[in-house]
This record gives C-alpha cells, structure tokens and sequence, in this order.
C-alpha cells in the first residue's frame, strides 16, 4: 500500500521494524495542512513464503511501530519507481542521484563523536510527509529529533534528479550547552585503496564509499584531505570561517578503480554540504576509526561551531546537502585525481608518494610543487607530465625520522605563490 498513492510523482513505503531498527518512528501524511498519523498495519506488509511458509499471523502482529520510510520516483527511466531517499535508523538517511547507488549517509546531528565519554545518538523520533503537488517536482519532509541534551525540528524539501538536493533548515533546543556537537554530519565507508592498505589480502585496488573530504574555505581555499583506514582513532580539524562547502566524495568513478561486480564502488554518490547564510568560525572535523572490513561505516565529517550551543536557545542553521556523482563545486583549479603511496625503494625507513593533479589547465607554463610535512623531511620532490594520462605526477619521498604521526601537504603554484591546484594533505602515522 502506497499512503501518497502516487502523488506529484512519488510513491513511499513505510518500513517495518527488524534487525537493528527496533526504535518505532512516528509518521504522518500532511494533506491541505492537516496531519494524519500513519498507524502500524501488518495487513499494509507483503510477507516472503520463503521466512513465512505456513503465512504470516496478521492478527497478533499488535502495534510494532514503523522503523522508517522510503521514497521513490521515476529517477532513471520512465514508468519505473526507483527508491532514492531513505530515513531509518536513529537520525541516519540515505540518498541517490540519477545513476547511483546507495553508499554514504546523512545525519540529522553528531553528538560526541569520537569521545573517550562515548557518543550520544539522537533519534528522529516523528516525520510529517508533505503530500506533493504534481508541479513541483520535490517533496517536503518535516521531523523531530530528540535525545538527553537537545531537542530539534528539521525542514528538508527534497528534489531529486541528477543531483538529488535537500535543502535542509534546523532548529536546534539544547537542554545542556552542547561544545562537542556536529552540523550537517556525513557517514562513510573507507577500508583501503592505493595509496594505503595496511596489510590488506583482497584481489581489488581499493574498497571505499568515499576517497576523499573535499572543504572550499572561506577565504577562497580548496583542500582535499585524502581518507584512510588508521590503526588508532584519529580525529582531525580544520579551522574555518564561515565555510563555502564540505563534503565527502566518490571521486574515482571507473569500474576499474575497484574491479568489483557486485558491490560497484564505482557507482557510490558524493555528498556536498553548502552551507546558507553566514556560520561564523568554527571548525570541519573529520573522524577516522580503524576498520577490517567494508561492512562498517568508519568515516564522519562534520561542522562544530567554535562557540557552544547554550541551552534554552533557540540556534538556527540552513544548508543545502546534494548527493551527486560529483559535487555541482567546480573551480578553476588543477582536482587531485590519485594518490598512490609505499616503501621507498631507497631506504626502508622512507616513503614513496605519488600524487596526481589534473594536466589540462599547465598548457604553457609548468607550476612548481609546495610539499610541506609538519614534522620530519620531504626529500626528492619532483613534478612530471603524463600527457597520455593527463596527469601532471607529484613525486616525493618522506623521512619521518623519530616521528610517530605526520601531517602532509601538497599544492602547485605559479612562480608569485599563487596556487593553481587543490591542497592535497594526508596523515601519515608509523
């Protein structure tokens, strides 16, 4: 049973609980501005034969609550109703653009994340579903979330296409002044890929649902911090002033870049945060956890604004959340396309990096490189054109010495300074 029957082009599906969705959700259909509660119905359920084979008892299912919902839409060829956002499961959501697959995730709120005190997981607890009309082409989404130390109403007018946008606005009640509290947050998956696998046995070049957090700063910068799967918790932070953008991208988009047929990594959506109106100082964080396999999320990014959020105000923020191939984010600048790393050949205590930016935008004049390490030695750095790659090759070997961790960076410039591709930086630790 489809409770929007169709309307303005989109059909949704309530999900019932099972397996780790057990917290039971409110939802209404909001018709001419009046809400109506969608209450738990087995008989709205098909049940498979095949877990169910004497039929499923209807009658004594009792009020089980729905965990979530999904909704669909002719998002890749007509007459077919493709799922592209799901809400289920504390205040995580998932979404897809035309030619995508499911991979990373939103939250509505990060609360704690990484603290030794342990992380605290607000729940949206109700939603009111707009019913669309049949012009406009998107769908409104109103939801309460809640947990100990805040209370919040969230608005997400969704429209999906080739880039599926959420603009997204929040309203945010904290019941304890809230220093530790992420924006806009982003879930990924990254295990491995080229440029680290950490004793890895698996026939495929790299397993991630994103390679990359890509930040356009306020004051005009491109950083592109490459993801890895550490030994240790690491946590990372980026001081900004009112931020242009974040997100955590899919930017390797070959089926060759994973050589997997059945998860196809090479299909997983990007995700960019652009926030609206100005958010003042604060910082992008991002938290890396060790992981051993794909089957775990182990990547979050987040804003944390400098100042708490005091308790008994109200604190507003608006943003726009697009999950895309790739970012709509273009600047003129030369995109880091890969970053290979290992053993140097010249020292068992060095390490080999290769980082490739784009050729296309050094037609004339070669840039010069800007390798920088907050401790230890950059040794042997060198640029070189690939032009049947496109490529312009970044190589340089690091010396850590007595080092233990490492910040890395990377930039090309013209002769005056002036930097002509993304920053690339990474985390090197022993």
């Amino acid at each position: 049973m489809d409770p929007l029957k169709g309307s303005g082009g989109f059909a949704l599906d309530l999900l019932p609980p099972g397996a780790i969705f057990y917290e039971p959700v409110n939802i209404s259909i909001v018709r001419n501005g009046v809400p109506q509660k969608l209450g738990f119905d087995p008989h709205m359920l098909e049940f498979d034969p095949s877990h169910f084979p004497d039929g499923a008892d209807l009658e004594t299912r009792g009020d089980m609550g729905w965990s979530g919902f999904r909704l669909r839409t002719m998002l890749n060829k007509p007459g077919v109703m493709d799922e592209f956002l799901v809400f289920q499961g504390a205040t995580y959501f998932r979404a897809v653009a035309r030619g995508t697959l499911y991979g990373l995730s939103g939250r509505g709120l990060a609360i704690k994340t990484g603290s030794p005190d342990g992380e605290e997981f607000p729940l949206f607890t109700d939603f009111w579903i707009h019913e669309p009309t049949e012009t406009t082409g998107s769908i409104r989404i109103h939801a309460m979330l809640d947990s100990k130390s805040v209370t919040g109403a969230y608005q997400f007018d969704v429209n999906p296409g080739a880039v599926t946008m959420m603009k997204t606005r929040v309203a945010l009640f904290p019941r304890v002044d809230l220093r530790e509290t992420g924006l806009a947050p982003l879930t990924s998956m990254f295990w491995f890929g080229p440029a680290g696998r950490r004793g890895v046995d698996d026939y495929r070049p790299a397993v991630h649902d994103s390679d990359g957090l890509q930040m356009h700063t306020g004051a005009g910068q491109a950083l592109w911090r490459s993801l890895s799967s550490p030994a240790k918790l690491q946590i990372a932070s980026f001081v900004d002033r009112d931020p242009r953008g974040f997100g955590l991208i899919q930017r390797k988009r070959d089926f060759e870049d994973y050589e997997d047929a059945e998860a196809l990594y090479h299909l997983r959506p990007s995700a960019w945060i652009e926030p609206e109106g100005a958010w003042g100082e604060g910082e992008i964080r991002l938290v890396e956890i060790p992981v051993e396999n794909e089957f775990n999320d182990n990547i979050v990014s987040y804003w944390v604004p400098k100042e708490p959020m005091v308790k008994d105000k109200r604190h507003e923020f608006s943003y726009r959340l697009s999950f895309a191939a790739l970012p709509p984010n273009d600047l003129p600048l030369a995109k880091i396309r890969q970053v290979r790393s290992g053993r140097s050949i010249n020292s068992d205590s060095m390490r080999s990096f290769i980082v490739d930016f784009d050729l296309p935008l050094f037609t004339e004049e070669m840039p010069e490189s800007k390798v920088t390490t907050s401790t230890g030695d950059i040794v042997h750095a060198y640029l070189k054109p690939l032009p049947d790659q496109q490529v312009l090759r970044l190589a340089f070997e690091y010396e850590p010495g007595n080092a233990q961790l490492a910040d890395l960076q990377a930039v090309l410039t013209s002769k005056d300074g002036v930097a002509l591709s993304e920053t690339w930086m990474t985390r090197w630790t022993v």
